[in-house]
């Protein structure tokens, strides 16, 4: 009885194993057909960041305004 457990547990094991196997593969077929970023995206990324910092540049923070106290 044993032997049977310890059998089938080694072949689930098995097809596990190949299942990942299959699905890793597919993963990197789907990986390889995706397209890839291209030089103008990142230009547009790089030129938005440029323009994110300039505004950075000019912001000044307001100073808080205490009223007195009566």
């Amino acid at each position: 009885m044993f032997k049977v457990m310890i059998i089938a547990a080694a072949i689930i094991l098995a097809l596990g194993w190949i299942a990942y196997g299959i699905w890793t593969v597919m993963e990197n077929i789907k990986e390889k057909k995706r397209p890839r970023p291209t030089t103008k995206h990142l230009e547009e990324v790089k030129k938005s960041f440029d323009d994110y910092l300039k505004k950075v540049k000019k912001f000044e923070k307001k100073t808080y305004e205490r009223d007195e106290l009566k």
